[in-house]
């Protein structure tokens, strides 16, 4: 039986060449599948891998080659929006059956092919590897259970109180597809956010945008995984992140469902998008 072949590209910012190397090792030491990092993550083009245009044809050139059993995104940043919409239209035959999986900016991809009928997962990145372990795991761990997930659908890799069908972004990301044609339909799902390295006044701000959403008041629920880094408020605000998420939940009629274990750490877990329990 042949390995699984996982192709790596860059959609947002360059992959570091020391974190591909950890990777490609682990994979090695791993046995069971081969890794094929596109040369594309190693673009710089100011802030992005590459420019558009080499990024998106680095993302279709995979999602063509049915070689290729999973793509995984190399990592975050920025720069997947510019792309999404162009990468969905009219994608190839061999794009179906593969599984996509990402978090944080690739976020908007997640939607976009997740509204096309693919398979994707929200889950830990390559450039996680360099994660140091600040009494959140570490970042070969977080990767390691990335691969569970993609080579053996491991179920101790995924979200422990999940509820499915689920979905899990960013709640910037989250905040800034709603109205366009990535928008995934989220009736009925348990729907899981998270945020690093903004202030809580901006979080109160994007919960009002999110929340007022159609769309989103369908949500099973709602359900904070972890808000890190967060910048000082001056004065502060005045309400922690479960008071704000809580509080946007009941304004709008979307219940609350406590915390989840996911966010921009290496205990970063898996979200497969849409699957339902039998």
């Amino acid at each position: 039986m042949s390995k699984m072949r996982i192709a790596v590209v860059a959609p947002s910012c360059p992959l570091k060449r020391e974190a591909a190397e950890a990777v490609e090792a682990l994979v090695t030491e791993r046995g069971d599948c081969d890794l094929a990092i596109h040369p594309q993550c190693f673009l710089s083009d100011g802030h992005f891998a590459g420019p558009d245009e080499a990024r998106l044809a680095a993302l279709r050139e995979v999602m063509a080659d049915p070689s290729v059993d999973a793509v995984w995104f190399a990592r975050g940043g920025y720069g997947s929006n510019r792309i999404a919409e162009a990468a969905l239209a009219g994608m190839p035959d061999a794009a179906s059956g593969k599984l996509y999986m990402g978090y944080s900016d690739a976020g908007f991809l997640l939607a976009g092919l997740h509204k096309a009928g693919l398979e994707v997962a929200w889950g830990p990145m390559p450039q996680d590897i360099l994660r140091g372990n600040h009494g959140l795991g570490d970042g070969e761990a977080a990767v390691r259970r990335a691969l569970d997930w993609l080579v053996a659908r491991n179920e101790s890799a995924v979200e422990p109180q999940l509820q499915r069908p689920a979905m899990a972004f960013n709640l910037t990301v989250l905040s800034n597809l709603l109205g366009t044609p990535l928008e995934p339909d989220f009736a009925g799902v348990e729907l899981i956010i998270e945020e690093v390295s903004e202030q809580l006044y901006r979080i109160d701000r994007t919960m009002f945008h999110v929340t007022a959403s159609n769309n989103v008041r369908g949500a099973a629920r709602i359900r904070l995984g972890r808000v890190g880094d967060i910048i000082d408020n001056d004065p502060d605000f005045g309400a922690d992140e479960v008071a704000i998420v809580s509080d946007w939940c009941t304004r709008s009629g979307i219940p609350y469902g406590g915390r989840a274990d996911i966010g921009h750490d290496a205990q970063n877990r898996v979200v497969p998008f849409g699957l339902r329990t039998s």
